[in-house]
């Protein structure tokens, strides 16, 4: 028998930036027993939360819900809008906005990558100047698509996506704006709408502390209008009969019910503490964890305090130290997963992620394990990263706005 839930006596600590973790009353909502998803009751629930959605998104536009990971829903903005051999420019700010680069040429698409040179461009956010003065040169308006990436969980680092409309913008360019904000979404400010994004892409199992195997693509007239002459071969992906179905809060296949009973209870639990009481929640526990890294007197991955993320926190190990080895300890020795490093910096750091169903002391205990952790593994620290991040926290508590 496969053993998922045998831990030591306590909880687990998950600190992954995600999934993560999930909380009871979305886990008892999915627990509900499953119903026809060609049914009354259950049009009445795609109404919804397909309502509920937007919301989220801040947008007025449809939002797409697909049963598959944040890949699928990558993979369904491009070819919903793109035809092939279409270019497609790319801004490079870690491991995930180069996956997303890779499937789109797997795709028979013409990526062209952006980015500062070597490891050292997955310390910094998309620069937006860089790609007004692509776009400036492409006066035959070859690129058909500006791809980005919001949070990029590999790293740590937020972007500014009105930025980069503003450079869409200046260069007078017609390119759509397809942006992933997978590990963004319900945890960093974000506004489809206002920033004039084309095409968002987020997924379940991060800000909306949900479970992998939901994902989203939220579109504007530009995108869907686009969608009906991108010649890219599609079927499940297909926005077309998604839209028609939804009208009446239905799928044109089987959807993820149980887990779409989990996203209503999420956004419901979104509402009711409000999105921007959530988004200054997130923004107040990444304060207090960079005070902890500073403490120790370590680097974040991240090394422009604009773009800092809200979502996860990315720790620098000395040189000579191996972070896999760090996280191997403090698993084995203190049931705590943390995230590795992913692509270039790989061995470099690791991730804390403070987002999900967690609170002050969640963090508190996550920093004991690393700041334990890592003297076992023979980091010098230069102080408590414990203390410093109880400080903060004790000297900002959480006010509430509405």
């Amino acid at each position: 028998m496969l053993k998922l839930d045998y831990h030591p006596s306590g909880r687990h600590f998950l600190q992954i930036p995600g999934p993560s973790p999930v909380p009871d009353r979305i886990l008892r909502a999915m627990s509900l027993p499953t119903i026809d998803h060609r049914g009354p009751e259950f049009g009445a629930l795609g109404r919804d939360l397909l309502d509920k959605i937007k919301r989220v998104f801040k947008t007025g536009s449809p939002v797409i819900i697909y049963p598959a990971s944040g890949t699928g829903a990558w993979e369904a903005a491009l070819i919903n809008t793109l035809s092939p051999g279409d270019r497609v420019l790319m801004f490079e700010t870690g491991h995930f906005a180069t996956l997303w680069q890779k499937m789109a040429r797997r795709l028979s698409l013409e990526p062209e990558f952006l980015g500062l040179p070597g490891a050292e461009g997955w310390r910094h956010g998309v620069q937006a100047d860089m790609i007004e003065a692509r776009l400036k040169e492409d006066t035959k308006h070859e690129i058909k698509a500006v791809c980005v990436v919001h949070n990029e969980t590999s790293t740590g680092v937020t972007s500014d996506i009105a930025a980069v409309r503003r450079a869409i913008d200046a260069a007078g360019h017609p390119a759509l704006l397809i942006v992933d904000t997978i590990s963004g979404l319900a945890s960093a400010d974000y506004r489809h709408d206002e920033w004039g994004v084309d095409v968002t892409v987020s997924g379940s199992q991060k800000g909306l502390m949900l479970p992998p195997g939901i994902s989203f693509n939220a579109l504007s007239d530009k995108a869907i209008a686009a969608s009906a002459k991108a010649q890219l071969p599609k079927s499940f992906w297909a926005w077309d009969e998604i839209l028609e179905a939804n009208k009446n809060g239905y799928w044109p296949y089987t959807p993820s019910t149980n887990l779409l009973y989990g996203l209503n209870e999420a956004l419901d639990m979104l509402e009711e503490e409000g999105l921007e009481n959530v988004l200054a929640r997130h923004q107040r526990w990444a304060a207090g964890v960079r005070c902890a890294v500073e403490a120790w007197g370590l680097e974040t991955q991240c090394q422009d305090p604009s773009v800092y993320s809200p979502v996860l926190t990315g720790v620098v190990m000395p040189e000579g130290i191996d972070a896999d080895e760090v996280r191997k300890i403090i698993y084995e020795r203190f049931d705590l997963s943390l995230g590795t490093g992913l692509g270039k910096v790989k061995g470099t750091m690791f991730r804390i992620g403070h987002l999900g169903d967690c609170n002050d002391l969640t963090l508190i205990a996550t920093l004991g394990g690393c700041e334990a952790g890592m003297k076992l593994a023979g980091v010098s620290l230069k102080g408590s990263g414990v203390t410093a991040a109880l400080d903060y926290f004790a000297a900002n508590p959480m006010h509430r706005a509405g």
